[in-house]
């Protein structure tokens, strides 16, 4: 059985939870529900747009204390934003013309409003830019991102790991000292302990910016 410590640290946790969501400009969180147990957190409900429902998970991950987030938020399309494939198809193909996060190497498939990519980039933080470059657009249920990360090797293991190193210092939401960072061919593994989901995500974000790393595995642990 839970402690009452325990419950009451929950219902705390998912009230801070509830309040950055309301916090949120980005986010009507009138039909989202949140279940938080041992710092793990679940969002359920539903939300009008895909961009909604990704801020509503980066909301969670920024509270103090939250250690993992379980999207389960719906997207539930009003009826006037509901489009066709083939017109949702033909913006990202009008977004591709000047927007360099679509590169020639990643392939777009629409399907039931299901935004699917595939291809390639050289840095792994492309992969993630590509996804935020469609997501946003009305009518979008959902991004599949199937993009593979092709690096051009350019630096030994070790002035890579220097690089990562330097960013993670240069971040004032990071205790460097606290962070281990080592590679091995070209995957890169973080080590350590962060106050925050978001001090995390923060830390990943340093790495997978670095040249020559196709993948990052976190192994960070928030206290």
């Amino acid at each position: 059985m839970r402690s009452l410590k325990s419950a009451a640290g929950d219902l705390h946790l998912r009230e801070d939870v509830l309040a950055e969501l309301e916090w949120d400009p980005r986010i009507d969180p009138s039909d989202l529900h949140v279940h938080a147990a041992d710092g793990a957190v679940s969002l359920r409900g539903t939300v009008t747009t895909y961009s909604q429902r990704c801020a509503a998970v980066r909301a969670a991950e920024r509270v103090q204390g939250v250690k993992a987030v379980a999207d389960d938020i719906e997207v539930v399309l009003p009826g006037d934003v509901e489009r066709k494939d083939s017109e949702l198809a033909a913006e990202i193909a009008h977004e591709r013309t000047w927007n360099t996060a679509l590169p020639d190497t990643v392939e777009v498939e629409v399907r039931s409003g299901q935004v699917l990519l595939r291809g390639y980039v050289a840095h792994s933080y492309q992969r993630e830019e590509a996804a935020r470059a469609v997501r946003h657009l009305a009518g979008v249920r959902g991004v599949a991102n199937s993009i593979d990360v092709k690096p051009h090797p350019e630096s030994s293991a070790a002035d890579i790991e220097a690089q990562i190193e330097e960013a993670i210092e240069r971040s004032a939401a990071l205790d460097a000292h606290s962070i281990t960072v080592t590679k091995t061919d070209d995957v890169v593994r973080l080590e350590g302990t962060v106050h925050s989901f978001a001090e995390r995500k923060t830390a990943q974000r340093a790495a997978e910016s670095a040249a020559g790393v196709a993948h990052v595995e976190n192994n960070i642990v928030v206290d």
